[in-house]
């Protein structure tokens, strides 16, 4: 049982990075990303780790959005949160637009023969399952699949049987076979469950084009509903609908 020994750990991580306090001139080492020492990495996971008992594989940064406790004060985010990946605000929002940009235009130097195209692998499973598939060469991922598939009952016994979940799963000329992990600790289901609850809502709504539904599902996110009062959250959604409106043809 390794957890004692991360869990000392991530203590001592915890406890010297809350003494020197968020660095306020983090020194830069590419365009998005900054230098940190150890202890100052993935400050919400350990701290996750250590209030609910089990690692949690998502990154800090998104972790952060995810639940109720770390984002809601001005003050609780400069504790729990770092640079980029680690969660800094507006990180994504800041630098998606010009990350597509830049993706679109490389694929299309890459299509005109204008720049050479990579063939090393990445560490996206897309090539792996592929081979596995066409050559039968059994490789394992932990890939995203319905809860219920095949109807053979849930792979995650104490979360939604029509949710998706993300488990083992062995791959050869017969497919992508998920394996079953039986129950999560209750603590971490119910996390899970949050989630799974919301964006369920928030899939009905694009569906059904329904901006009721998007309502309730933003006033069941954990973090939302943390900071805003209902009234808050639904006057919120509206205005959004409105400033985005001749992108959400039909919805009403």
């Amino acid at each position: 049982d390794l957890y004692p020994l991360l869990k000392r750990k991530a203590a001592a991580d915890l406890a010297r990075a809350f003494k020197e306090g968020r660095p306020k001139k983090p020194k830069r080492i590419s365009k998005h990303a900054w230098f940190a020492e150890e202890w100052h990495k993935d400050i919400v996971r350990k701290d996750m780790m250590l209030h609910f008992g089990a690692f949690i594989t998502e990154s800090s940064g998104h972790l952060s959005e995810y639940l109720p406790y770390y984002r809601k004060r001005k003050d609780l985010v400069q504790k729990y949160a770092r640079e980029g990946y680690d969660g800094g605000t507006s990180f994504y929002a800041d630098n998606w637009p010009t990350w597509r940009k830049m993706a679109d235009k490389q694929r299309a130097q890459m299509l005109a023969g204008k720049e050479a195209m990579e063939w090393e692998r990445s560490w996206e499973y897309a090539s792996w399952i592929i081979e596995a598939r066409e050559k039968d060469s059994p490789f394992r991922i932990h890939g995203n699949v319905m809860n219920n598939v095949q109807g053979a009952g849930q792979l995650i016994s104490n979360l939604p049987a029509d949710g998706c979940v993300e488990v083992a799963c062995m791959i050869d000329r017969n497919g992508i076979n998920p394996t079953r992990y039986g129950a999560l600790p209750a603590q971490m289901a119910a996390l899970c469950d949050s989630n799974m609850r919301m964006f369920d809502l928030g899939a009905q709504a694009c569906i059904e084009r329904s901006v009721e539904k998007a309502i309730y599902a933003l006033m069941l996110d954990p973090l939302t509903s943390a900071v805003c009062s209902p009234a808050e959250i639904k006057e919120m959604t509206l205005k959004m609908v409105k400033a985005e409106k001749k992108f959400l043809p039909g919805y009403k």
